[in-house]
């Protein structure tokens, strides 16, 4: 699995330095090419020797060592990875990811990188515990960032709490599962919904609603992490762009409707993350309306139901979908999965704190045709999007196993 891969292995100066070398030897027997910075801090703590020792490389601790005179070292260095590894990440080094920092040889790396990283915190309990630290570690999970949770036990400073490094086997684990995810939609085409529609009343004027598409956009990274070739079609939404994801720019629910219907006989995942409109202006004012009478009546009807859509024309896609609800969750999530013909709906309650629009976490439950599959707590968007792919691609894999069964 890790044979041939490149993975940086940054050691930053904490007393968990010292465990960094059975994680690179533990790499290094996987098959993986392991290319070792560590920060002037780390060197007091375990010798560079070690580190070389154990990866067959040069280890990097210094910008200006430059021992190939072709290529510029960190920058080199950086393109090279195929995964970065920060363990133990000290509270100094999360403040400068997060803060685009660049002063040593691993910073200025880490800037340089367009690779994944996955990063395994070890600091005192008190210093994990500080508003600081943990700003800076949602701030890195919010750009895609990954983290190995540090264990609790006796630290080296004498406080029993959380703040020890992950154990060795756990981050050479977490790299694993890593790549393991980023083939588990290897060559599927996956299109995600996202963001709210916009239903004009007339040049200026328009109805909508609060999504954000923030929950939608996280999916389609997810996917295209996992290896999907994603196209991802977006209406109104605050999201940032992402890499590697074909983005297809719509405005109304008819708009909507029509490119997912271009795509749909080739999907092979389909998840409808949007906030689509249920009624549409009867009728669109080609000029700005006037104030004319103390009232304004508007007819509205209704637009074209895109989840009952495809739920009526799906042959071979798997169907997930959204329902935002603020009472009656659990009913309200199984009622739309039968009548929509879906194969799993992702449910939550917009009413409580923290699960609702334009917030970067979410608390949602997911359902399949047996009932509530699981339950999530209030997680960022990004883990949640995590979570709910593994679960979509492992209940794919079933649905095709069973199907290919069933034909022979």
């Amino acid at each position: 699995m890790l044979k041939g891969k490149t993975i940086v292995l940054g050691i930053s100066g904490g007393i968990a330095a010292y465990k960094a070398a059975t994680v690179c030897s533990r790499l290094v027997q996987t098959g993986a090419n392991v290319r070792v910075i560590m920060t002037e801090s780390a060197t007091k703590f375990i010798a560079p020797l070690t580190l070389q020792t154990l990866s067959r490389h040069t280890v990097y601790t210094d910008t200006f060592d430059e021992f190939d005179p072709s290529v510029v070292a960190h920058i080199n260095v950086a393109d090279s990875a195929d995964l970065v590894v920060i363990a133990p990440a000290t509270a100094n080094v999360l403040a400068k990811m997060a803060h685009g920092i660049g002063d040593d040889m691993l910073s200025t790396t880490l800037l340089a990188t367009t690779a994944p990283i996955l990063i395994a915190p070890a600091m005192n309990v008190h210093m994990y515990d500080h508003p600081a630290v943990a700003h800076n570690m949602a701030l890195l999970a919010e750009r895609g960032a990954r983290f190995v949770e540090p264990g609790t036990g006796l630290l080296a400073c004498g406080y029993v709490g959380k703040g020890r490094l992950a154990e060795p086997e756990d981050i050479v684990q977490a790299v694993k599962q890593w790549f393991e995810q980023s083939q588990d939609l290897a060559g599927k085409q996956v299109i995600v919904t996202a963001g709210g529609t916009v239903e004009r009343l007339d040049p200026v004027r328009f109805l909508t609603n609060d999504s954000s598409g923030k929950m939608g956009f996280a999916l389609a990274e997810a996917a295209a992490n996992r290896g999907a070739n994603v196209t991802l079609i977006a209406a109104r939404t605050s999201a940032e762009p992402i890499q590697g994801v074909n983005i297809v720019h719509v405005e109304s629910a008819e708009q909507m409707l029509q490119a997912v219907l271009e795509r749909y006989d080739s999907a092979d995942l389909v998840i409808k993350a949007a906030a689509v409109a249920d009624y549409r202006p009867v009728a669109r004012a080609n000029h700005k309306i006037k104030k004319s009478e103390e009232k304004l009546v508007i007819e509205l009807e209704r637009t074209t139901d895109i989840l009952k859509t495809l739920g009526e024309k799906k042959k071979h896609q798997f169907l997930v979908g959204f329902a935002a609800e603020t009472e009656q969750v659990a009913h309200y999530a199984m009622d739309k999965l039968v009548r929509k013909h879906c194969d799993l709906i992702v449910a939550n309650d917009v009413s409580q704190e923290g699960a609702g629009f334009n917030v970067d976490t979410n608390i949602v439950q997911l359902f399949g045709e047996e009932g509530l599959l699981e339950a999530m707590p209030m997680l960022r968007k990004r883990e949640v999007a995590d979570r709910l792919m593994s679960i979509i691609t492992q209940r794919m894999q079933a649905k095709a196993a069973a199907a290919k069964g069933a034909a022979e």
